[in-house]
């Protein structure tokens, strides 16, 4: 592994790729830290030591952010808007018949849907940064127990001081939008990926000294090892596929022969991704919205907020556990029916004449094909579901703090990135006549 990192650094091209990677990466740490303007930071830090929980509803976001959210900083946002913005262009996919047409222009069709993704990122930053502006005014970010105590987050409450924020934090956004797109130009791997991976390994330090402080070494020795165990299954299932057969018949152009090659279709056991894991975390954070914005300032609140409080607000909570469960396995099905249509995949092996051995092309093609993805996906949810729970059930057994770091989201995304800017450095060395990285 060593000798691969040497001869990564004596390769000109690839050390520039890597070096800027880095540095952008330095960059955009930097920004997590720098406060946004009428921001007490002091009083932000002296609220962030004394929260016990991770905001309930900013949970994920926060995740993403590398904690900038909580800290009001200038990068407070992340790479969340953007990440909203592509799943729901992805979407509308489905809906507008126009966005499908430009998915299958090609190239010129792709820098259109970018283009669109762009626009709705930026919008959406404006919305988010609203949105936490107004909670943090309203002391409600670290909880609805701190309220009290966090309520002079913001120093000036006037018009433009609010408006200077909102453009801050929006244009921190779009200029973490830039920096991955650069990254995927100029640097090495996906740009967006890599970013997202910085801000989840960045919280992986402080979670574990949490667990230490909190819990004492033992249990942290336990939290590590049940997160090798974790990290071990998450790569054996991440490269796990179906690989269905196809053959391409002969075909004489001219007088050329094309064609007479054997492939095949891999189908991943987790072909979602983290994507069911963020919609369900979401479609649970709306409840407890509605519920955070009809609590009485005096009194019991209505039985159908304390309903929402008592089973919908809290991790460890049966019922909570179960919906989320649920969720993962319904959205990981839709996701998957929406990002891979075996219609399309059969009519364009037939236009070229591929064909699944013992099965006919076109319409039996595409039910055989739809048969195993079905199948296919059941363990996936499955695994998706098991993997989101584990933070919760760390919670509930061993009392690990609910930024457990080793599951959800979190894990999935490491490794999936690690795996994938691995096979690309290695890929550029095998261009140059090395003999790899994984070899």
């Amino acid at each position: 592994m060593f000798s691969a990192v040497v001869r990564i650094f004596r390769t000109p091209d690839l050390r520039r790729k890597v070096g800027f990677t880095l540095l952008v990466i330095a960059l955009f740490r930097l920004g997590s830290f720098i406060p946004t303007p009428f921001v007490d930071f002091q009083n932000v830090q002296a609220c962030l030591s004394a929260s016990q929980d991770t905001a309930g509803l900013y949970q994920l976001v926060n995740l993403f952010s590398g904690g900038a959210l909580l800290k009001l900083s200038v990068f407070a946002l992340g790479i969340m808007p953007y990440i909203t913005a592509s799943i729901i262009v992805q979407l509308l996919r489905v809906v507008i018949p126009h966005f499908e047409t430009l998915y299958k222009e090609g190239q010129a069709g792709q820098s259109t849907l970018t283009q669109y993704t762009r626009y709705l990122t930026i919008a959406l930053g404006i919305l988010q940064s609203t949105t936490l502006i107004t909670v943090a005014r309203s002391g409600a970010l670290f909880g609805s127990s701190n309220s009290e105590v966090c309520s002079g987050l913001i120093t000036d409450n006037s018009w433009y001081a609010v408006t200077l924020m909102v453009i801050t934090m929006t244009a921190g956004t779009g200029v973490i939008m830039w920096m991955g797109e650069l990254v995927t130009e100029k640097g090495i791997g996906n740009g967006m990926s890599l970013l997202i991976f910085t801000s989840i390994a960045a919280q992986f330090p402080t979670s574990l000294w949490a667990i230490e402080q909190v819990q004492g070494p033992e249990v942290l020795v336990v939290v590590i090892a049940i997160g090798l165990i974790v990290v071990g299954l998450v790569v054996f299932v991440e490269q796990s596929q179906r690989r269905i057969p196809v053959q391409y018949a002969k075909r004489m152009v001219g007088r050329r022969t094309y064609g007479g090659n054997n492939t095949y279709i891999p189908i991943k056991v987790n072909m979602a991704g983290v994507i069911p894991i963020i919609f369900a975390s979401s479609l649970l954070y709306l409840p407890a919205l509605i519920a955070q914005f009809n609590q009485p300032a005096k009194g019991s609140p209505a039985p159908w907020v304390q309903w929402i409080n008592d089973y919908l607000t809290k991790g460890d909570h049966p019922m909570y556990m179960l919906l989320y469960f649920l969720l993962i396995i319904g959205f990981t099905y839709f996701y998957v029916a929406i990002t891979f249509n075996p219609e399309e995949v059969a009519d364009n092996m037939k236009k070229y004449g591929g064909f699944i051995p013992g099965i006919r092309a076109g319409r039996p093609t595409a039910e055989y094909l739809d048969y195993v993805l079905t199948r296919v996906t059941l363990p996936g949810s499955i695994y998706l579901g098991l993997i989101a729970l584990i933070p919760l059930i760390a919670f509930v057994m061993i009392g690990a703090n609910q930024n457990f770091p080793f599951g959800g989201a979190s894990i999935l995304i490491i490794v999936g990135v690690g795996l994938e800017t691995v096979k690309q450095i290695d890929s550029q060395l095998q261009q140059r006549h090395y003999e790899g990285l994984l070899r």
